[in-house]
């Protein structure tokens, strides 16, 4: 490959699936195209087989994610994929399973979306979390921001609980008026609780999308540009 030829994405998808190609949309979006050619080559393992990330880091006891995400990497770059990313947020608790098994880079979401709030948002130290419970067991998010200075902030345990509903209702499908409503309610309360921006940091509710009442951004908007850049060379 020569140093300006385009590069292929390898996707480890299905965590869920629809955000998987709610991600897929995002970097059809941003490609500047003017015909099919243009647009990026994906390889997507949407793969929903993945071993629940809840069962493994909330519950306990579930099985390991990581020998099958690796397994999916492998696959991936033997299929030509040049550099992989995985879509999402809660799955890279089991990024080194991925990077360690693979020859090609790894782009990793967490120290993507550190570095965006660093650059773009300097101004802001109180970074509110709208993810699921086992990124905030897991710390990914905790301890990145840590280290530009930033303090995470999480809804309380009520709204945390509600905002973990509404993940599990979005998998099944379910995107109505009351999910949406309960949504709006845990960004209240990181208001209240003092986060000046958000980071939607769970690929479900990037796909659920809307306005939201508070400032934010979208981990998996930040990942499909830094996909598009990499493929594009730019």
């Amino acid at each position: 490959m020569t140093e300006t030829a385009e590069k292929t994405v390898g996707i480890l998808g299905g965590m869920g699936p629809e955000a998987t190609v709610d991600l897929m949309q995002r970097i059809i979006r941003l490609t500047p195209a003017l015909d099919d050619v243009d647009h990026i080559r994906c390889i997507v393992d949407n793969n929903p087989k993945v071993p629940s990330r809840i069962k493994a880091i909330i519950e306990g006891g579930g099985e390991d994610p990581g020998p099958c995400m690796a397994d999916m990497g492998r696959r991936l770059e033997a299929w030509g994929a040049d550099f992989l990313v995985i879509a999402c947020n809660t799955a890279h608790y089991y990024y080194d399973a991925v990077q360690q098994a693979v020859g090609i880079p790894v782009i990793n979401l967490i120290d993507l979306v550190a570095d965006h709030v660093k650059t773009h948002s300097p101004d802001h130290h109180n970074i509110g979390i709208l993810a699921s419970p086992a990124v905030a067991i897991t710390g990914l998010y905790s301890a990145r921001l840590g280290t530009l200075g930033a303090t995470d902030i999480w809804p309380d345990a009520a709204h945390q609980s509600r905002l973990l509903n509404v993940i599990k209702e979005i998998k099944k499908g379910n995107t109505g008026q009351q999910v949406r409503g309960d949504y709006q309610r845990v960004c209240e309360n990181l208001l209240q609780r003092g986060a000046t921006i958000a980071i939607v940091a769970c690929t479900e509710l990037s796909a659920l999308g809307g306005a939201l009442p508070i400032k934010s951004l979208d981990a998996a908007e930040i990942l499909a540009l830094e996909i598009v850049r990499v493929a594009k060379n730019r």
